[in-house]
C-alpha cells in the first residue's frame, strides 16, 4: 500500500467515523470464508456496516480526533485482526455478533463506541444488546409522562361522582 493509498484509506475512515456515533470493534479471524459471507449478509439485513481494516490505520484516524471523543481508549482493542462494524442503532451489532455466533465463539467484540462511551471486552456484549434505540426511550419518556396524568385525571373523574353524590345525599337529608 503506497503512502497516497494509506492517505486515502485514513480519510475514509475518519469520515466513516465522524459519520457514525456506533461503532464495534470485532475479530472475526479463524471464521471460514462461508461463515464470513454468512455474517457479511446477516449484517446487510440488519443495517450494519462491517468493514475489515488495518489497525494503524484506524488508530491514525482515531488519533486525528480532539482528546474529548475518548478515541484512545479504543487503541488497546487495535491488536490482531480487525474488524468494523457501524449501525444507525447502537444494539443491533452485538445483536447480529450474538445471532450469528450460535455455537461459534467467533466474532469477538473487542470493543464498541457507544456515544462518547467506550466498551472493552467481549463480556460487555449482553450490555451492549440491551441498550435502547432513542426511539424506544422517547416512547418510554412519554408512557411515563402520561401516567401521572391519567391517575389525577381519573381520580378528579372519580371524585366528581363522589362529590356529586355527597351534595345529593345532603340536599334529601331531612332539614330539622
Amino acid at each position: 500500500m503506497t503512502r497516497a493509498d494509506k492517505t486515502a484509506a485514513i480519510a475514509v475512515l475518519k469520515e466513516e467515523l465522524e459519520n457514525n456515533k456506533f461503532f464495534y470493534i470485532t475479530d472475526s479471524s479463524a471464521l471460514t470464508v462461508a461463515d464470513i459471507n454468512k455474517l457479511r449478509g446477516l449484517c446487510f439485513e440488519k443495517g450494519v456496516t462491517m468493514k475489515v481494516v488495518k489497525n494503524t490505520l484506524v488508530k491514525k484516524a482515531l488519533e486525528s480526533f480532539p482528546s474529548e471523543t475518548g478515541y484512545e481508549q479504543l487503541y488497546e482493542a487495535l491488536k490482531g485482526p480487525t474488524a468494523i462494524m457501524y449501525a444507525d442503532n447502537a444494539s443491533v451489532p452485538a445483536k447480529v455478533i450474538k445471532e450469528f455466533r450460535g455455537d461459534k465463539d467467533r466474532p469477538i467484540l473487542k470493543a464498541a463506541y457507544i456515544d462518547t462511551d467506550v466498551f472493552l471486552g467481549d463480556d460487555q456484549l449482553d450490555v451492549l444488546r440491551a441498550l435502547k434505540s432513542k426511539e424506544d426511550l422517547i416512547g418510554e419518556i412519554v408512557l411515563l409522562l402520561q401516567s401521572p396524568i391519567k391517575n389525577v385525571l381519573g381520580s378528579l373523574q372519580s371524585g366528581g361522582s363522589t362529590i356529586a353524590g355527597l351534595l345529593k345525599a345532603l340536599e334529601e337529608r331531612p332539614q330539622s
